[in-house]
């Protein structure tokens, strides 16, 4: 009995600190290409471009499949008000047609219509947000542009406890913004899709139940 449960104990933390599914098989890491091993002429000389020799190459990322490290650095506010105030008032008196000289009446009183209307709107709206984001993601650079830039793409899944986080970022960088230490602002980079989600206890928790969101829709009347 007590082989078993060690046995599923064993299973159950295999289990835990097993890598969650990948959802999103697009954010994959880029493998580089395998190197092609050129012959080298006999002419006697100890170094030629065939061989891929990069004695003196930049660490910085550059080719499909190099790791590049970018800075969260997001810092954005937003806010936006309008106000509209409208009114509109009518008034039409005719006066009592006169027929045959006399003045037309109905029940003893003269047959003027007057029309009176008076309408009007007061709207005001406000809204504001502001979203902050820091920390740092390395990615791979999943492709070499024709120009020069350098696609790239990536996530990391953090587990803590009893939930999961997400980061997710895709976008394209320009060589000349990465710095010596192979790093880039997320602010430099064009194009960028950046996702932070969680799912597990605290996210469940963190968010309404399917009734509340029913009643919440738009397809709610009242």
């Amino acid at each position: 009995m007590a082989r078993a449960c060690a046995l599923v104990a064993c299973a159950a933390l295999a289990g835990c600190m097993s890598a969650p599914p990948r959802a999103d098989t697009s954010y994959a890491p880029t493998m580089p290409e395998p190197a092609v091993a050129a012959a080298a002429p006999a002419d006697g000389a100890i170094w030629h471009d065939a061989q891929n020799m990069e004695l003196f190459s930049d660490p910085k990322a550059h080719r499909a499949g190099d790791i590049l490290t970018i800075v969260l650095v997001e810092n954005t506010q937003a806010s936006k008000k309008a106000s509209t105030t409208t009114s509109k008032k009518d008034k039409t008196d005719l006066a009592a047609p006169t027929i045959l000289g006399s003045v037309a009446s109905l029940h003893g009183k003269a047959a003027s219509i007057g029309l009176d209307g008076e309408r009007a709107f007061d709207g005001s709206g406000s809204s504001s947000q502001s979203n902050q984001l820091s920390g740092e993601i390395t990615v791979t650079v999943a492709q070499r542009l024709a120009n020069g830039n350098l696609l790239v793409r990536g996530e990391k899944w953090l587990t803590i406890n009893q939930g999961q986080e997400l980061v997710r970022i895709a976008g394209i960088v320009r060589p000349q913004d990465i710095g010596p230490d192979n790093t880039v602002p997320s602010t430099r980079v064009a194009d960028a899709r950046i996702a932070y989600t969680g799912k597990g206890t605290l996210a469940d928790a963190n968010s309404k139940g399917w009734l509340s969101r029913f009643f919440s829709s738009k397809w709610m009347p009242f």
